[in-house]
């Protein structure tokens, strides 16, 4: 098991959890890494979101990479699935985004992607949490890492280019003219900001866009994809007919529809994948879900013949399963959605590419297309602990589960699960009624409460 590393990278408090000394030793490391098992200078891309921390976390990385006899490729300010395009696009050895998604801005985290764009090797990250911890013998060197001298010292090359050709990249991907269409982005005050609206500009649409005004502590701060009330009334007020919220690092995108209704990740999947099916792109006839993903869309989905896999919460395992078995649509509630065929994460900005072909290919409306999902009334408590484990493993917790998945089996479902990126237990609950899901996510969580787990 990972010590540093979870499903979507090292994450935790910039400065406390995830400091500049780590980000310096992970560029160092993959500076090292890549050159002993290269005869040319291994090129590395590094991109970033908005936050303060970023910029830090930007050169510190740089500096380790340079300082190891790699090359460092500035993204600059960029989107996750853009540095996962760029890499698998221009003979990189690997990417890294410096980016804690949709968390608050005084988080941050470091994902690293191979070279095909795909999330890093496991056998790679123990092999950085190793030097991380100073094992430097066991990953076979006498020492620490040797300090490159002289014309072995990497350099820093400016790449804005990359991220222009992903820009074109997305643009490309459209079948279809927006003109016409009066189209609202939400932005998150993230990683899209510069991006989102040149797309569909050049697209044709009358893009209005929101949360654009980046000032290093305002990222996902009451906008994008965790909190679409602006978005919504934005949409309802300048009639306008479509929305899409992006995250911090736009590898999720949530929808608003023409009446200021919010299309969740859910939706957004049971309309891509009659899409997909319409024009012969529904490998298996299949859609990749989750453990989180809503009964609602599973029943939408087998009324229209269209089988369903489930996999545990994370894109890293819908991709692996993707992989595995050819399916080529997966996503999760929250909004992170991938198409095999065009990328290898989820990518929120190709997301709403893809809706917006959905929407003009029917001649429909989003309200129309996404009303047969009829969603169970889910809620979803965050529970934050000292020991996610012991919480797991805990007798009364696990019997106070037990007991609310009895009460609800046959018209709901309870989910208990540790969060991949932070020191959060998420209860689940699905039922008929509001008030159930909230009282058995209540109930559960004062159990845990009671054993002394709450931090």
């Amino acid at each position: 098991m990972l010590k540093y590393f979870g499903t979507d990278g090292f994450r935790g408090e910039a400065g406390t959890t995830l400091t500049a000394e780590h980000a310096f030793k992970i560029g160092r490391f993959l500076g090292w890494y890549y050159s002993a098992n290269s005869e040319k200078t291994p090129k590395i891309a590094i991109g970033k979101d908005t936050r303060r921390s970023s910029y830090m976390f930007e050169y510190a990385i740089a500096s380790g990479i340079c300082s190891s006899g790699a090359d460092a490729y500035m993204l600059h300010v960029t989107t996750t699935p853009s540095v996962s395009y760029v890499v698998s696009h221009e003979d990189f050895d690997c990417g890294i985004m410096i980016s804690a998604s949709h968390n608050k801005f005084s988080d941050n985290g470091i994902k690293l992607v191979n070279s095909s764009g795909e999330k890093m090797e496991e056998e790679v990250l123990e092999q950085i949490e190793l030097y991380l911890d100073g094992e430097f013998s066991v990953l076979g060197l006498d020492g620490d890492i040797e300090y490159q001298t002289g014309e072995k010292i990497g350099r820093i090359i400016d790449f804005s280019e990359g991220r222009n050709r992903y820009v074109g990249y997305l643009i490309s991907l459209s079948l279809f003219s927006y003109k016409g269409f009066r189209v609202a982005l939400d932005c998150a005050n993230g990683a899209s900001w510069a991006i989102a609206k040149s797309v569909f500009d050049a697209l044709g649409a009358a893009t209005f866009t929101l949360a654009t005004s980046p000032d290093g502590t305002n990222i996902n701060k009451l906008c994008g994809s965790t909190d679409t009330s602006h978005l919504r009334r934005f949409v309802v007020e300048n009639r306008c007919d479509i929305g899409f919220a992006f995250d911090g690092d736009a590898d999720r995108c949530i929808a608003v529809d023409e009446n200021g209704r919010e299309v969740d990740g859910d939706k957004l999947l049971y309309i891509l994948a009659l899409e997909a099916r319409r024009r012969g792109e529904l490998v298996n006839d299949t859609v990749v879900t989750t453990v989180m993903s809503n009964y609602g869309l599973h029943a939408a989905l087998e009324r229209e013949g269209i089988n369903h896999e489930i996999t545990s919460v994370g894109d890293k395992y819908i991709w692996e399963n993707m992989v595995k078995t050819g399916n080529s649509l997966g996503g999760e509630s929250s909004g992170h959605i991938i198409f095999k065929k065009y990328a290898t994460t989820g990518d929120g900005i190709l997301t709403a590419i893809k809706t917006m072909e959905a929407v003009i290919s029917s001649k429909s409306t989003l309200s129309a297309l996404a009303a047969p999902v009829q969603m169970l009334a889910q809620k979803t408590v965050n529970v934050k602990v000292s020991d996610k484990r012991a919480v797991m493993e805990n007798p009364r917790v696990k019997a106070a589960v037990e007991k609310i998945s009895a009460e609800l089996e046959g018209h709901g479902r309870v989910l208990l699960r540790k969060s991949g990126t932070e020191p959060v237990i998420r209860i689940m609950t699905e039922s008929e009624s509001d008030a159930v899901c909230s009282e058995s996510c209540e109930y559960i969580r004062k159990i845990i409460e009671e054993e002394g787990l709450i931090k």
